[in-house]
């Protein structure tokens, strides 16, 4: 197949795009009483924030136990029905190919992907049941209030900017971000990367056309190549064994950094009080005067607290040796796009008999692939894996609580994320009408916001970017939102780098629109730098901890929360 066959392909399956599939029926949540207290529903009445720093940090400090499942993984026959069925009719790991498939490539060799293919069904599992299913359950407590989510990285992960250095500065701010929401929110924070798997983007057009010259459109490193010229631009097969490779290695270091004293609390609690320093030191530098940069004292406030804990802990004996101290539980996840690489790397786990997508601990359908005859919630409501769906200002309630039934009948606590990304004026407007709807229906659901995606404007040079203070007030809106509606706000979606870009504007460092040209290297939307994402989590533990004492009349409340 040649580019021209490429092209007619894209036109035919555009024509046919209003072609009516089988529809999906809900089934029933099976919630029998609606009217009884359930913790799932709604907020807890006030009671005493947890005073025990020790189990605050279990999650993040306890060493995964799940090593010992690897082998409980096997590859499956695309034949095999899975024995929990989870929808009206039967479900099989190629089920999906009776659905309408959008933002799926057309490679020219359908021998040579068939071959790729095969090669990945033998290859071993990136990630493991056990792990899947030990996030889901912290994902049921973020359900509840008694977890907060920290999910963040690229954009789209690059085969070129591929090396530990970029891998372990991530990884870094994670941990910063992390131990910062700890404290303000007094409660375990789930670390969940866009890591190790995050490379397919949806487009808006199957074709970009420059100068006259129309080629596919670049759909993410293990698709094809940004490089606008043929070559580079036709997909190719070869590329999807490259990205398992990356993954593997990412998750790998990953997993090294988390068990092998790189996370030690006390590390990171000193670069965090290194951050608030220097930001202090550069704004003084840049300003000609010793004013304070906006929130400073707050952060230096905070960053000193949590060093205070630290010292606390260890005279108490939990000295820097002790697992909690010194190690953390880090998973991945990545949007389920390309799914005949998504079904290659899915296995039968012979501990439960459940499938899990092993390409990643967690999985979320996009904006513009979460059709309800779709072919990707056909593939996604048979996999076992905790599940994210991303919902914009365009989500009917009615529509959402159809898709939570058909991804989640049984109902199961940390099985869906609802990730919202609608913009702070949508978020205020949208939101209580998506969470009414998901109450009433009796659904149990994480409610997590990403302030990214609704708020990218195009900067007078023509780079995409996206206005800290846009980012900032969608998050004050998602907070004040499930403030007012008495539901949970679970945690937070950002697409992040621990480089020194200069993508998103604003923030401390003040990056300006003449600035982005400097270090603007994504290769799809703009991400937010180290200072920017480690500002915002200074932002949300503010906030965190001002409605964790406001829910206790116990501690007064001074001042008023910046986020």
């Amino acid at each position: 197949m040649n580019l021209v066959s490429i092209q007619q392909h894209h036109s035919l399956t555009e024509a046919q795009k209003n072609k009516p599939d089988m529809a999906l029926t809900p089934t029933a949540t099976g919630f029998a009483n609606l009217t009884a207290p359930n913790p799932f529903l709604h907020r807890t009445t006030a009671s005493s924030p947890p005073t025990n720093l020790l189990k605050l940090l279990h999650l993040t400090r306890k060493p995964n136990p799940t090593i010992a499942t690897h082998s409980s993984l096997s590859p499956s026959s695309s034949s095999t029905l899975s024995s929990t069925n989870l929808g009206p009719s039967a479900w099989a790991l190629d089920s999906w190919k009776s659905k309408q498939a959008h933002q799926l490539p057309v490679y020219p060799d359908p021998d040579e992907l068939r071959d790729v293919l095969t090669t990945l069904e033998t290859f071993p599992p990136i990630v493991f049941a056990g792990e899947a299913r030990r996030l889901e359950t912290w994902l049921g407590k973020a359900a509840v209030g008694e977890a907060f989510l920290l999910q963040g990285g690229d954009c789209a992960e690059s085969f070129k900017e591929f090396n530990a250095n970029n891998i372990r500065d991530t990884f870094r701010v994670f941990l910063q971000m992390a131990i910062t929401l700890i404290y303000g929110a007094q409660m375990p924070v789930i670390k969940v990367g866009r890591m190790a798997g995050q490379f397919a983007k949806p487009r808006s057009e199957p074709f970009e056309v420059r100068d006259g010259v129309k080629l596919p459109s670049y759909r993410g490193d293990n698709i094809n190549g940004d490089a606008f010229d043929e070559k580079s631009r036709i997909p190719d097969p070869q590329r999807l064994l490259r990205a398992y490779l990356q993954s593997v290695g990412t998750l790998n270091l990953l997993r090294a950094f988390a068990t092998g004293g790189y996370a030690a609390m006390q590390r990171v609690s000193d670069w965090n009080l290194d951050f608030v320093e220097h930001i202090s030191t550069l704004t003084r530098f840049i300003s000609g005067c010793n004013k304070l940069f906006p929130d400073e004292d707050r952060y230096m406030e905070l960053a000193q607290r949590v060093d205070e804990a630290i010292g606390f802990l260890d005279a108490a004996g939990a000295t820097s040796d002790n697992p909690i101290m010194n190690t953390v539980e880090f998973w991945v996840s990545h949007e389920c796009l390309h799914l005949l690489y998504e079904q290659a790397l899915t296995r039968e786990d012979s501990t439960t008999g459940h499938y899990y997508d092993c390409s990643a601990h967690m999985l979320w359908v996009g904006e513009r692939t979460r059709q309800l005859d779709g072919a990707h919630v056909e593939f996604l409501r048979g996999v076992s894996n905790p599940l994210g769906i991303k919902v914009s200002d365009k989500m009917d309630p009615t529509e959402l609580v159809k898709l939570c039934e058909v991804l989640n009948p049984h109902n199961k606590p940390g099985r869906l994320t609802i990730i919202t990304r609608m913009g702070a004026e949508n978020m205020r407007k949208k939101l209580p009408h998506l969470i009414r709807a998901v109450r009433q229906a009796g659904l149990i659901v994480t409610w997590v916001s990403d302030p990214m995606h609704g708020n990218t404007i195009k900067a007078p040079c023509g780079l995409k970017t996206r206005p800290f203070d846009a980012i900032r007030a969608e998050l004050r809106a998602f907070f004040d939102v499930h403030e007012q509606e008495g539901s949970y706000p679970g945690g937070v979606h950002l697409e992040m780098t621990g480089q020194n870009v200069t993508e998103c504007i604003g923030g401390s460092k003040a990056v300006t629109d003449s600035d982005l040209t400097s270090r603007y290297h994504t290769h799809c939307d703009p991400r937010l730098n180290a200072s920017q994402s480690l500002e915002l989590a200074f932002l949300i533990a503010d906030r965190l901890r001002k409605d964790r004492l406001k829910s206790n009349k116990d501690f007064p409340v001074n001042g008023s929360s910046k986020v």
